[in-house]
């Protein structure tokens, strides 16, 4: 019998996270084979639950900072934790999974011939002095600061990325992710989005620091996963692209439309802002446009509801 060759043989690393189980569910609906590979550091098999038991899923528990061999087509190396809480938590092991998860996925995609996308993030840009953000921009990083181990660490894999495609000819992608919610956050992650929603389901004032008035750019899970899954299919490596909702929203009118959606008055308790944290952050998606035809379909209000009704279902 002859392989099906529009079905894959896909590896996600990371993928009990946020972002991975949400890219688990789409493959698995078209028919691929996917194996996770998460050491549930900054995850929960929660997430997973409903794959388990079917013929064309895998997990295996294993840390990307360790070598393995895993005959696949295409990898999406989104292992790394992603959130303030968890990637300061162990700021040495962040860097490290960085870099050496990098090294590692991309020696098994050098053996096996596979073609392997890497989840960067808008970090890269660090305090931008250009806006909205553009992939030829270098960014504004502080290479000693507290979100240092996140920042550089990603800048870091992009480069062992960029020279393992330069000098052994690793078929590569890089997507520079932008602030992304939905479905599948976990409830304690300190990302803005997922603090809202728990602090006002339980009733609590939402924790805004600063003014308020520093921006974001919000895409919603279902919409990045078509992205990361459209370059993965680009046929050959166009350069770094970013993947977010050019659409800019303040922290404090975020706050605003979550207490709106949830029923409730607006409470908020100020607090200092922390280091290094960017005063604006909204992506130039041009290229990922021109090229993949891709933008993101749904809006804020939309993607709160159904970000809101997921945690109202899991944690309340």
């Amino acid at each position: 019998m002859k392989k099906n060759k529009s079905k894959k043989r896909i590896l996600i690393t990371g993928g009990a996270g946020f972002i991975g189980s949400n890219l688990v569910k789409v493959l698995i609906e078209q028919g691929h084979e996917v194996i996770v590979m998460d050491n549930l550091y900054s995850s929960t098999k929660r997430n997973l639950q409903n794959y388990f038991r079917m013929w064309n899923f895998e997990f295996i528990r294993h840390d990307v900072n360790l070598p393995f061999t895993i005959e696949v087509d295409e990898i999406y190396h989104l292992a790394c934790p992603a959130s303030p809480i968890y990637y300061q938590k162990d700021p040495v092991f962040t860097i490290k999974t960085s870099f050496y998860g990098a090294l590692n996925v991309l020696d098994n995609a050098k053996r096996t011939g596979a073609r392997v996308l890497l989840a960067s993030t808008s970090e890269v840009y660090g305090n931008p002095a250009i806006h909205p953000q553009t992939e030829q921009y270098w960014g504004n990083v502080n290479p000693i600061g507290v979100r240092s181990c996140y920042d550089e660490g990603k800048r870091a894999a992009e480069t062992l990325f960029s020279d393992y495609h330069r000098e052994y000819g690793v078929d590569i992608r890089i997507a520079r992710i932008f602030n992304t919610y939905g479905p599948g956050m976990c409830e304690n992650d300190g990302r803005v989005v997922s603090n809202f929603i728990m602090q006002g389901l339980q009733g609590n004032p939402l924790t805004i620091y600063g003014e308020g008035q520093h921006t974001r750019s919000f895409c919603y899970v279902d919409d990045l996963v078509k992205g990361l899954i459209g370059l993965m299919a680009y046929p050959e490596y166009p350069g770094p692209v970013n993947l977010g909702n050019p659409s800019e929203i303040s922290v404090k009118d975020l706050a605003l439309k979550i207490t709106q959606l949830i029923g409730l008055s607006i409470q908020m308790k100020m607090m200092p802002l922390p280091s290094d944290d960017p005063a604006r952050r909204k992506p130039d998606i041009s290229l990922a446009n021109q090229l993949l035809g891709w933008c993101p379909d749904i809006s804020i209000e939309e993607g709160l509801e159904r970000t809101i009704r997921y945690f109202r279902e899991t944690f309340s």
